[in-house]
């Protein structure tokens, strides 16, 4: 039930918001520094596609990511 809750929230984020959390998981798993967002950010919609929350939810530190990810961005 976990999973359909977050893989529907997911999947109702419009494009750019599916694009800033691929993005925010990167940096915080170290793929990048906030500093590089930007670019982060750019290569995240270059590999952008329609499963997303299966890419994202596949992650097991996934919530790790997106916590330190908000930490380096402030």
């Amino acid at each position: 039930p976990v999973a359909e809750e977050l893989t529907a929230f997911i999947d109702a984020l419009s494009e750019d918001e599916q694009i800033d959390l691929v993005a925010l998981a990167w940096l915080g798993r170290d793929s990048g520094k906030a500093s590089e967002w930007t670019e982060t950010r750019r290569e995240a919609a270059r590999a952008h596609n329609n499963r997303t929350a299966a890419y994202l939810l596949g992650m097991p530190l996934l919530a790790d990511f997106l916590e330190e990810g908000l930490s380096q961005l402030g």
